[in-house]
């Protein structure tokens, strides 16, 4: 009968000279503390290190940004366009339902005011 997977496995793994295999999912080390600190998930996705040139000129003028340094820019710029165009529409959403709140209940009091009134002794009743 043939062996199990598991068996053969084992066999071929325990051989000398034979690496051992990880299976488990890589993370980037301290990523976890620089999340709970506020810090961004490895070093190289925001910061002075990533935002500032490596370099300048001896007579002090900037380097010219590097392609990656370009790309961050663009990309943060689309985003800030991104959330000013969604906070508009938000604040217009608002408005809209304020607008129909006010609506509804002018509707409400029209209807009420359109109701019957009392009359004879139940509005004397009701002005006490």
């Amino acid at each position: 009968m043939a062996a199990p997977v598991k068996t053969l496995l084992r066999a071929v793994l325990r051989q000398p000279g034979f690496r051992s295999l990880s299976l488990t999912a890589a993370a980037p080390a301290g990523s976890k503390w620089r999340i709970e600190h506020g810090f961004a998930r490895s070093s190289t996705e925001y910061g002075p290190l990533t935002d500032l040139p490596d370099w300048s000129f001896a007579d002090g003028r900037p380097a010219p940004p590097l392609k990656g340094q370009s790309r961050r820019r663009s990309e943060r710029e689309e985003l800030a366009r991104r959330v000013v165009v969604l906070s508009s529409e938000m604040d217009r959403g608002m408005e809209r339902w304020d607008q129909k709140q006010v609506e509804t209940r002018q509707r409400a009091a029209k209807t009420q005011s359109l109701l019957l009134k009392p009359k004879g002794k139940l509005l004397l009743k009701n002005k006490k």
